[in-house]
């Protein structure tokens, strides 16, 4: 069953394409220094995609510092939908951007 997302279709991965994804989860978890992270994801993403990627990331995390999402559509210039998926992501009580967010910003001095 294909999902939609936007306006193209996205298919279903594959057993071959889901292998190969635990395979760069692997990869990714064993590297350790953030030059050798650079180079990698260098390796595997075009300029755009690894852009795509901060984007994301500086969304959610200007999402949980307070800012609105029509703020950030004008700061950052990008549609509401994506950022409302960032905003979903951000709710989701076991979140890892949640989790790494609150760890970064909230005072975790009292635990």
């Amino acid at each position: 069953m294909e999902k939609k997302r936007g306006k193209r279709p996205i298919r279903e991965m594959t057993e071959e394409e889901k292998g190969a994804l635990d395979d760069i989860l692997d990869l990714m978890c064993s590297v350790t220094d953030l030059d050798e992270m650079r180079a990698m994801l260098d390796d595997l993403l075009t300029e755009r995609e690894l852009l795509d990627l901060v984007d994301r990331y500086l969304l959610m995390d200007d999402l949980y510092k307070g800012k609105s999402q029509r703020e950030i559509a004008s700061q950052r210039n990008m549609s509401l939908c994506k950022i409302t998926r960032g905003s979903k992501m951000l709710k989701k009580e076991n979140g890892f951007m949640r989790k790494s967010l609150s760890m970064k910003y909230d005072d975790h001095t009292h635990l």
